[in-house]
């Protein structure tokens, strides 16, 4: 470990520089150089990278929050600075940050820190505007995951700004993991890729009747109908259902596709052909698969297919809640659990789970198209939007990219059949799409 001495403008012994501080709870080992407000720093002079603390504000979000809430807040604000990074895809600096880690100093040392920080920088303040409430102060929208606190959170995520979606998504508008054939497709055919392969394991033909629940801007939907398939999207986003809508009368589909704005629980329809579900059990709390899988089953036909697509852990073990950063920013009530657990609760309704397969990769993939079109379109995205949710989205996006790159986190695609009274899935023997 390679240890680099702070280079402090504090020379008594009782009073810490900022930069004295962060070389003690990372233990000496920041791997990129640090400069705070107070003249201070710590790191090598020659790193391509760089954190500089631009304010007191900054501290105090840092210190009243330790971890990746407080350094977020820091640096949604504009008071943690990026060095050598667009704002728009840090990604190269959090990479860089590699396995940084931080240590808890002993009492004596701890009590030295609070003291050279003072009352003042140990005072919360107030979050950035992004900011959700904590999960203790949501009750009021709601029972978690109840339809009025589901319907607020997915307001507070997707309802940005429909121009913003359509700078950082691309052409195909949509926000969910594409599939590519290689690492040098395009994100636009590899969307497309993604929405093919749902289609083909779906067996889907003309005539057959689509649910897709967590719609999005419909994307799957328009697909589904340019081919002949009724197909009926819905989501919790006013804004996206409206934009869909829109889509789906300009493509001359309005015979075949709707996207209506509704909890996918008061869909009346039922018997189905299929059901797509891309990127929705995410949202729904780990306690509601039960309920989630059992809903999904009575609304299709017998012999009908379901593919679900979404993210999930490494294992089946452990926490299932989000972490601060993406419960405050991202994914309100957001739950993740391992692929196990999807497929046990599917099976545990009656599902008879046909195939999944692993899309971490391809995930890692999109995300690095997003960072891409986000710093593409900067200055469009901020002027749409404010720097701070543009800030946001950067920091996320990349942070996601490397969750995925480094098995934080996963994407799973589950196929699954309701079975008729003779139990047979009345689907070909081996898979019948195309990888």
């Amino acid at each position: 470990m390679t240890t680099f001495k702070a280079e402090s403008t504090r020379s008594t012994e009782d009073k810490l520089a900022l930069a004295d501080i962060v070389e003690i709870v990372t233990g000496g080992d920041m791997p990129m150089r640090f400069t705070a407000y107070d003249g201070s720093a710590v790191g090598p002079e020659d790193s391509r990278f760089g954190l500089h603390l631009a304010t007191p504000r900054g501290a105090s979000y840092i210190a009243t929050a330790p971890g990746d809430l407080g350094m977020a807040r820091a640096y949604i604000a504009g008071d943690l600075q990026a060095k050598g990074v667009h704002p728009g895809n840090p990604y190269p600096l959090l990479a860089a940050l590699g396995d940084l880690h931080f240590e808890r100093p002993p009492a004596r040392v701890l009590a030295q820190i609070v003291k050279s920080l003072g009352t003042e920088l140990l005072k919360p303040v107030s979050p950035p505007p992004q900011e959700h409430l904590p999960r203790w102060r949501r009750i009021a929208e709601g029972l978690r995951h109840s339809k009025s606190r589901d319907a607020e959170v997915i307001h507070h995520h997707y309802d940005v700004s429909n121009e913003f979606y359509e700078y950082v998504l691309g052409p195909s508008m949509t926000y969910t993991c594409a599939v590519f054939e290689s690492e040098g497709q395009s994100l636009e055919d590899a969307q497309e890729n993604k929405y093919r392969l749902v289609f083909e394991k779906l067996g889907l033909e003309p005539g057959d009747r689509l649910l897709d629940i967590g719609c999005g801007w419909g994307g799957m939907v328009r697909y589904a109908a340019r081919r002949g398939v009724k197909a009926l999207g819905v989501t919790l986003s006013k804004e996206q259902a409206e934009w869909a809508q829109k889509a789906i009368a300009e493509e001359g589909l309005s015979d075949l596709a709707e996207v209506r704005h509704s909890d996918y629980r008061d869909v009346p329809e039922g018997g189905f052909d299929a059901i797509s579900s891309i990127g929705l059990t995410e949202h729904i709390g780990v306690a509601n698969y039960p309920a989630y899988f059992r809903f999904l089953l009575d609304k299709l036909r017998a012999g009908g297919l379901l593919l679900n697509h979404c993210i999930t852990r490494p294992t089946n073990r452990g926490r299932v809640k989000a972490g601060g950063f993406i419960d405050r920013y991202v994914f309100p009530d957001g739950e993740l659990t391992g692929s196990g657990r999807i497929i046990s609760e599917a099976q545990n309704v009656g599902f008879e789970v046909l195939h999944e397969e692993n899309l971490r990769e391809h995930y890692a993939l999109t995300l690095k198209g997003w960072c891409e079109y986000l710093e593409k379109h900067w200055e469009a995205c901020v002027e749409e939007v404010g720097e701070g949710t543009a800030r946001l989205w950067g920091l996320y996006m990349a942070g996601s990219r490397l969750g995925f790159e480094r098995n934080v986190v996963q994407l799973h695609q589950v196929l699954a059949v309701k079975l008729d009274d003779t139990q047979r899935p009345q689907v070909p023997l081996r898979p019948w799409w195309q990888p």
